[in-house]
């Protein structure tokens, strides 16, 4: 069985998760992790539940979903992996910050471990999750699912009783609209994690999303 941590994070309320199962081993999803007390949090609650760092993913490039990577990288060695569709957005983080954010990006900043595509899997424990494509937020947006668990982390593709924004570089409402209706597939008890508010489930969308449709 998976436990799984929030964190909120950043200005901008971005949720992080620590992902882990029973063997201790554990993935990092969206270290969006800004302030200092942030990134104690995430990294004090991995050291105290004697959890094995083994993948730090990212649902898409987008600079709040990626703020604490250099913390991770420096407590664990960890660098992140996202699709290989957004690798120009993870080329371009500082830009990110001082056009979305208005700030200067101080951080080192680690290299990218991997960039992945659909035919990938992120492997840890006992437990495996594919990565489903949903292009819309950005064109590498993903979705990480674990069937076995039912669990889904949606990032800013489908959030409870929404979805992300289409009007940022890479942004396509078409395409998100195609994102939602594959997602909408998935068995309605597919717990969602999103990348900012609460969970949800794909049942609970599909009965009050007016975005989602089977």
């Amino acid at each position: 069985m998976l436990q799984i941590q929030k964190f909120v994070c950043n200005m901008l309320q971005e949720n992080c998760y620590v992902v882990a199962d029973d063997s201790r081993e554990c993935i990092i999803i969206d270290c969006g992790a800004f302030y200092k007390e942030e990134r104690e949090a995430i990294v004090n609650y991995i050291d105290l539940h004697q959890l094995v760092p083994k993948h730090l993913v990212a649902t898409h490039a987008h600079i709040d979903h990626n703020m604490g990577n250099g913390a991770l990288f420096e407590a664990f060695g960890l660098k992140p992996e996202v699709s290989a569709a957004d690798r120009y957005l993870m080329e371009k983080l500082p830009e990110q910050a001082e056009f979305l954010l208005h700030m200067k990006l101080n951080d080192n900043l680690p290299p990218v471990e991997r960039y992945f595509d659909e035919t990938d899997v992120i492997s840890f424990g006992h437990h495996r999750f594919t990565i489903i494509p949903t292009p819309g937020h950005t064109e590498g947006s993903c979705v990480f699912y674990c069937q076995e668990e039912n669990v889904a982390f949606s990032g800013d593709t489908l959030f409870k009783g929404s979805i992300g924004r289409v009007d940022l570089e890479g942004g396509s409402m078409f395409k998100m609209i195609q994102s939602i209706r594959f997602l909408s597939q998935l068995p309605d008890q597919t717990q969602v994690f999103p990348g900012h508010g609460e969970a949800t489930t794909i049942g609970e969308e599909l009965a009050h999303n007016p975005y989602m449709e089977r």
